[in-house]
């Protein structure tokens, strides 16, 4: 497993340069590190912020499992997706609304063809909200498809 959380950093993570705001570092509660943040009033309405996560010698025709931890807590605080490298234009994960403030886990099957992922894009998307924040932690990818709950 490759552990891509934010406060260990052997992964490459990239701010995207094209869009409206940046993801922001900030403090976990039980103060161990720290998580990648948008909160809700950043921006305008329908601002767009993409974080990248740069993925290097995934082999071809095999199959991987990213996991990770996100909220979105906060009332209209907007969408988080999820995208892959090869399949720009529609995510395979999309969350716009928290039932409350807790951390959920999420989890995506990565399939590789004969082209390999090389990439995968957590993007916020900004809400009417004034409050609240979009949150993801603890990304992690793991040989094979992912387990069942």
């Amino acid at each position: 497993a490759v552990d891509c959380s934010f406060s260990r950093g052997v992964c490459d993570w990239k701010q995207d340069a094209d869009d409206d705001f940046d993801w922001n570092p900030a403090d976990r509660d039980r103060g161990d590190g720290y998580y990648m943040a948008v909160p809700a009033f950043v921006g305008h309405k329908k601002d767009m912020g993409r974080l990248k996560l740069l993925l290097t010698d995934l082999k071809p025709k095999s199959s991987y499992c990213l996991i990770f931890s996100y909220r979105l807590a906060g009332e209209r605080v907007g969408k988080l997706r999820v995208f892959l490298a090869n399949k720009k234009t529609t995510p395979v994960w999309e969350q716009n609304k928290g039932k409350d403030e807790r951390w959920r886990t999420g989890k995506i099957d990565i399939l590789q063809g004969a082209e390999t992922t090389n990439s995968v894009t957590f993007e916020s998307e900004r809400g009417k909200g004034k409050t609240g924040e979009i949150g993801v932690d603890d990304v992690i990818l793991i040989s094979g498809l992912c387990p069942e709950d």
